[in-house]
């Protein structure tokens, strides 16, 4: 009876055991189950992760942030999905082109740099430029208005004329006032002067430059038209002292100017229709004629 007893419990005991077995065999094909599906849905996160951002697993952790809630996190998705969706049809050809317009815009900008630059060094040369001209005109100016009061009293036989500049802080820009009085006048500006006046200031002016900067040779062409007889004395002798730096060609038909010439060049017509010039030494027909 006792072995029967025994016999009976190891039999419920081993019944048991088999029922908890079974229980675990169902527990482990469950969680087997369970694996293959985190696992395949694990994949396919992996799969989406990359298709829609381009991101690996690793990458994704090195950019994981503490999410507030998923609620939040979902909410911000959707805006951020909506975003993206707003930029439109992604241009593939973006980079090639980001490419060509970048290296054209570092092109342009290295030409940019060199035209400021030597933008830069000609306005420092024109600013040189400009300083020596400055310099060099006041100094030309000053001997020009010296030279010009003493030409002008030696021909007009007294009176005086001045050079001024309508703005001394702009001498390169600024207009030049003549301001003459001839003998027995009052001191007046060029423009208010006579014809005759204006073209014996102006002869003055003339010889005055050509007293400070003379020059080889120098045609006048009837110059001294609008003066009397006795200013166009004075103007002839004048220039006749300026004859030893420089060679006059004068073109005049007036008879103080010729008076002073040492060749008189004429054209003649003995014929009609046929000119001839005719050359008149006069320096040698006044040894010929014994005239001093």
């Amino acid at each position: 009876m006792a072995l029967e007893a025994e016999r009976t419990a190891q039999n419920k005991r081993s019944q048991e055991c088999n029922e908890e077995l079974l229980n675990l065999e169902r527990s482990v094909s469950r969680l087997e189950q369970k694996i293959a599906t985190s696992a395949m849905e694990e994949k396919q996160i992996l799969d989406r992760l990359w298709e829609h951002y381009e991101l690996s697993h690793s990458d994704a952790q090195a950019q994981r942030i503490e999410l507030e809630s998923v609620s939040k996190a979902t909410r911000r998705i959707g805006e951020l999905k909506r975003d993206i969706g707003a930029l439109g049809t992604i241009n593939i050809g973006a980079i090639e082109e980001f490419d060509r317009v970048n290296g054209r815009y570092t092109y342009l900008t290295g030409q940019r740099d060199d035209v400021e630059k030597a933008k830069g060094e000609l306005e420092r040369i024109i600013g040189d430029i400009t300083d020596q001209m400055t310099k060099i005109f006041a100094q030309q100016f000053k001997l020009l208005s010296e030279s010009f009061q003493t030409t002008f009293t030696e021909l007009f036989g007294g009176g005086q004329a001045t050079l001024e500049l309508e703005d001394e802080d702009d001498i390169l820009g600024c207009g030049i006032e003549i301001k003459a009085q001839p003998p027995g006048k009052t001191l007046k500006t060029i423009s208010l002067l006579s014809g005759g006046e204006k073209a014996f200031v102006a002869i003055a002016l003339y010889f005055s430059i050509l007293k400070v900067h003379p020059t080889p040779f120098c045609v006048m062409d009837e110059i001294e038209a609008a003066l009397d007889d006795v200013n166009v004395t004075r103007y002839a002798r004048y220039m006749r002292q300026l004859a030893g730096n420089t060679q006059f060609i004068v073109i005049t038909h007036r008879r103080g100017t010729m008076e002073e010439a040492d060749v008189l060049y004429g054209v003649t017509m003995q014929e009609r229709g046929v000119s001839k010039i005719l050359t008149i030494n006069l320096n040698d027909m006044a040894k010929e004629l014994k005239i001093e």
